[in-house]
């Protein structure tokens, strides 16, 4: 009787430590996947400023050319900054 008790102790000591190691694995997955989630986060909110920049680049370019669109832009800025300066005379 005692003997069963042995094996049946270290078969949970086994069992625990089996499933302690499987434990710490999953975190360690978990853990890769948030940093993950996190990297994708930020590259989802560049592409998206991209895109904006894109959507103003063709919206101010009625030929869809970006280095037109930027200067047009560039000269509004510019234009935008004069009134700017008139303003606080």
């Amino acid at each position: 009787m005692l003997e069963d008790i042995k094996s049946n102790i270290e078969k949970l000591i086994s069992l625990y430590e089996t499933e302690k190691q499987r434990a710490d694995a999953l975190q360690a997955e978990l853990d890769r996947s948030k940093a993950d989630i996190a990297a994708y986060k930020e590259k989802v909110t560049d592409l998206d400023g991209q895109i904006d920049n894109l959507k103003l680049q063709y919206a101010f370019s009625g030929t869809g050319d970006p280095a037109l669109a930027k200067e047009r832009i560039t000269k509004l800025i510019r234009e935008i900054d004069r009134c700017i300066k008139l303003l606080e005379k």
